[in-house]
């Protein structure tokens, strides 16, 4: 296990046994923001803590050997730092709890899941397969809810409180002004779709497919107001001087004061970019240092080089950066396999481009609310292209 990974499991050990510190926490919050993989990691650490205190798995353990095994784990040198500090803790985020979950939530993170499943703890009939294409929300406590397109529900936390309502193709979530914990919510958007979420504060955002937005349920007075995201969201900032707007993707962040603009950041491509439509905004990284900020002016688009973490800017028409929402599909002097990317995301289908020459190639092209068969068509014809359509495949070339 390398230094990092331990130093991970000791954060989420602090944050089961509730005491964090907000530095920790703070922490520990980039670490989930930072890939898809770490969220599904923490969540399935909290599943199973929860189970096991359901189960009150210490009985099941044989005592003495298991205590020894937790002992053994607690005295070496990393896990001891973390839990034998004589300094003075920052004031911690919770409460404390009884000291046998503390030794119950570090007992499981590092014996792991396998006596878990050896044990009979986790069964096959347990098991849930979401679909792919199903838009889903991701609770703190790592329950997951579908949201149907046409459907209409309440969602509830822990204790039975509602904390937003579904209505078709938007979330709606309730502003509790007496919060005084942060709780994040993560809401997912498969490709082939679109999503509409109104936050607690009044803020707007149209997600994009392919997109993952994490956001508190609700805003803390005195915190800036903190977003992070995997794809492309369009903001409508709620005005609110006094606790700016922050949104995060991976090393991008961008400071708003209420405004609207663009974010497209998806993992795997080679720049985030950020588009300004009204109001103003500060683009910077996370090892930019005092006041090096970029700052935008509506018309303007920034792009973060992820490579080399350099922003550079230019005029645009943001029609072409905001048309999406619409179901419109905007190509400005784009290589085709970007513009595969796209088409990709947009119509949910896997795209092979079996030329390595036509990947180069600049291509520019506008559609509205076109099918899939309508847009290869159009490039046959006016690029002559081939292609063949196989179940969810597409070969093109």
């Amino acid at each position: 296990m390398t230094d990092n990974n331990s130093h991970i499991i000791n954060l989420i050990s602090a944050y089961i046994s509730k005491d964090i510190t907000k530095k920790e926490f703070k922490e520990l919050n980039g670490w989930l923001n930072k890939d898809a993989n770490n969220r599904k990691l923490f969540s399935d650490y909290l599943l199973m803590y929860k189970k096991a205190r359901r189960l009150k798995f210490i009985k099941k353990f044989d005592e003495d050997a298991t205590w020894n095994s937790i002992v053994s784990k607690l005295n070496s040198p990393l896990e001891q730092e973390l839990y034998s500090k004589n300094t003075i803790r920052e004031k911690s985020l919770f409460l404390a709890i009884p000291i046998f979950y503390k030794y119950a939530a570090i007992a499981i993170l590092f014996l792991g899941v396998t006596y878990m499943y050896t044990n009979g703890f986790f069964v096959k009939d347990n098991i849930v397969t979401i679909p792919e294409d199903r838009i889903t929300l991701q609770l703190e406590n790592g329950k997951i809810e579908i949201l149907n397109e046409d459907g209409s529900k309440q969602i509830v936390d822990e204790q039975g409180h509602v904390i937003s309502s579904q209505n078709g193709q938007q979330l709606v979530y309730e502003n509790d002004s007496n919060k005084k914990e942060l709780v994040y919510n993560t809401l997912t958007i498969p490709y082939g779709k679109r999503y509409v979420l109104k936050m607690s504060d009044g803020t707007i955002a149209h997600l994009n497919s392919g997109t993952s937005l994490r956001y508190p349920v609700n805003f803390i007075k005195g915190m800036d107001r903190e977003v992070f995201v995997n794809g492309e969201v369009n903001f409508d900032v709620a005005k609110d001087p006094d606790n700016p707007f922050i949104v995060k993707a991976d090393n991008l962040n961008v400071k708003v004061y209420g405004t609207v603009f663009n974010v497209s950041a998806y993992s795997e491509d080679k720049a985030a970019e950020v588009v300004l439509v009204e109001g103003s905004v500060a683009m910077y990284t996370n090892k930019t240092k005092g006041q090096e900020k970029t700052m935008l002016v509506p018309g303007i688009k920034g792009s973060l080089d992820k490579e080399n973490l350099t922003i550079s800017t230019e005029k645009v028409d943001t029609q072409i950066y905001t048309s999406w929402m619409n179901g419109e599909l905007f190509f400005r002097n784009m290589s085709f396999e970007n513009i595969a990317k796209k088409l990709e995301r947009h119509y949910n289908k896997k795209i092979v481009i079996t030329d390595e020459a036509l990947k180069k190639e600049i291509f520019n092209a506008h559609f509205k609310e076109e099918p899939l068969e309508n847009v290869l068509g159009y490039f046959k014809e006016s690029f002559l292209l081939e292609f063949r359509i196989e179940g969810d495949n597409i070969y093109i070339n």
